[in-house]
């Protein structure tokens, strides 16, 4: 990675970095630690598509195009193509990254036995890890395994979704540190709490229906 162009584009130059790493990049189109950087600040910029696109015209230029493959599957992955992320994601080796990566895809999927699988297999388990466990614990139904995954994550590092879903496995057995939770999760970020409520009641509404009709 280009430190001075990492260090314009931390100081908000995002233009002037970008600009600075297509030039590099002309100059030895070989170098794929240019796209790499590049790629990465595209996706973080919301232009997934044409990081996309750089990654996958550097497959042809670069020596060892497989070194593509990660960002490749999480830029396919933002895209909602997932089985081509996964059959990327498959030719990696399994370090922590890519067990994550394959992990999220799975979940993505409906796939939370296998997604679990994988993120079981991480072994540096830090909050995003803690995060993905819960929600992977909570679409199995685990509400006490979901809940001390996201209570693992340090307080400050906490968002409004955390907090929402510790309101959502909570609820059956404490209903007022549930609503604590909500109340958390409204006042960090009232527009996510508003869509995420609606979600949520449309959710239990469909399975309080299923339970009638059984």
């Amino acid at each position: 990675m280009d430190k001075k162009i990492a260090q314009l584009y931390d100081n908000g130059k995002v233009n002037e970095a970008i600009h600075l790493l297509v030039q590099k990049i002309d100059q030895k189109p070989q170098n794929i630690e240019n796209y790499l950087q590049l790629a990465t600040y595209l996706i973080e910029q919301g232009s997934v598509d044409q990081a996309q696109q750089l990654l996958e015209q550097a497959q042809h230029l670069v020596k060892k195009p497989q070194e593509l493959n990660y960002n490749l599957a999480v830029s396919y992955y933002m895209q909602g193509d997932i089985d081509k992320a996964l059959a990327l994601l498959d030719q990696i080796p399994n370090d922590d990254l890519t067990l994550y990566q394959k992990a999220l895809t799975y979940l993505k999927l409906g796939q939370s036995q296998k997604a679990l699988a994988y993120a079981l297999t991480i072994k540096k388990i830090d909050e995003k890890v803690q995060e993905l466990l819960g929600d992977i614990w909570l679409s199995l139904g685990e509400n006490d395994q979901a809940q001390q995954s996201y209570l693992a994550i340090p307080v400050d590092k906490r968002t409004a979704k955390i907090y929402f879903l510790l309101g959502v496995s909570t609820m059956e057995k404490d209903r007022n540190k549930a609503e604590a939770y909500f109340a958390k999760a409204k006042a960090m970020d009232e527009k996510y709490y508003k869509r995420a409520m609606d979600q949520y009641a449309s959710i239990m509404k469909m399975l309080n229906d299923k339970e009638k009709k059984k």
